[in-house]
C-alpha cells in the first residue's frame, strides 16, 4: 500500500435495536482502529452502515438477486475497501440472521486477503465463543485476514474492569484497534471508486 494514499474503512453494524449496543461496539472499534492509523499518520476514509435499514433491500435481493441502490452501494463499500469492521448481536449463540444474510450477498473473493476486525454484543458472557464458532469462521471461508483479538461485549461488560483471565473492555478494543491497524498497513491496497470524501477521528468525533 502507498505511503501517502487513504486507507478506506468499511464498518458494518448488525444491530436491530436503536439504541444499539452493537452500534456503540462498532464505533468504539472504529475509533481505536482510526486512532492507531492517524498516529501512523495515516488518512482514514470512513464508511460505516447500519444493517437494521437495509433488512427489507436484503431480503428483496435474496428474492429476485437485484439489490436496491442503497444496498447495492454498501456491498460495493465492503467490497472496494482496504478493511473491515464487522459487529453482530448474538442470537441463539450465533450472529443474526440479518447479519449473515448481508454477507452471503458478497460477490466470491470480495473479502479475500483483506484485514477484518470482528465484534459481537449478548446479554452475557456465555455467548462470547460465538465470536470463535460462527464469526471467525465465516470470515476465514471467506479468505479473510481475521484480526486475532475479536472483542466480544456483554451487558456487564461496558461498566467493568475485567478478571483475571479477561482483560476490561475498553483494553481489549484498543488492542483489537492496533492489531487491524497493523494488518491494514502491512497489506496491498484495494480498488475502491474515486472521490470519497475524507474522514480522520478527530472529525468522526472521537477524541
Amino acid at each position: 500500500m502507498e505511503p501517502t494514499s487513504p486507507i478506506t474503512l468499511a464498518v458494518i453494524s448488525g444491530g436491530l435495536s436503536q439504541p444499539s449496543s452493537t452500534r456503540l461496539l462498532a464505533d468504539r472499534l472504529t475509533e481505536a482502529a482510526t486512532g492507531h492509523l492517524a498516529r501512523a499518520g495515516r488518512e482514514v476514509l470512513l464508511h460505516l452502515r447500519e444493517l437494521r435499514p437495509l433488512a427489507t433491500p436484503i431480503s428483496h435481493h435474496l428474492l429476485s438477486g437485484f439489490p436496491a441502490q442503497s444496498l447495492g452501494e454498501a456491498l460495493e463499500e465492503v467490497s472496494t475497501a482496504d478493511a473491515l469492521i464487522a459487529v453482530s448481536p448474538i442470537f441463539s449463540a450465533s450472529y443474526s440472521g440479518l447479519f449473515k444474510s448481508f454477507f452471503d450477498l458478497l460477490d466470491p473473493g470480495a473479502l479475500a486477503g483483506k484485514p477484518v476486525l470482528i465484534g459481537a454484543t449478548g446479554g452475557t458472557a456465555r455467548h462470547s465463543l460465538a465470536l470463535e464458532h460462527a464469526l471467525r469462521p465465516l470470515f476465514a471461508y471467506q479468505r479473510a485476514l481475521v484480526a486475532p483479538t475479536a472483542v466480544f461485549a456483554a451487558s456487564e461488560d461496558w461498566g467493568g474492569t475485567g478478571d483475571t483471565h479477561t482483560d476490561s473492555l475498553p483494553a481489549r478494543i484498543e488492542r483489537a484497534g492496533g492489531e487491524l491497524a497493523a494488518l491494514v498497513l502491512a497489506a496491498p491496497a484495494h480498488p475502491r471508486p474515486a472521490g470519497s470524501p475524507a474522514v480522520t477521528p478527530s472529525a468522526l468525533g472521537f477524541h
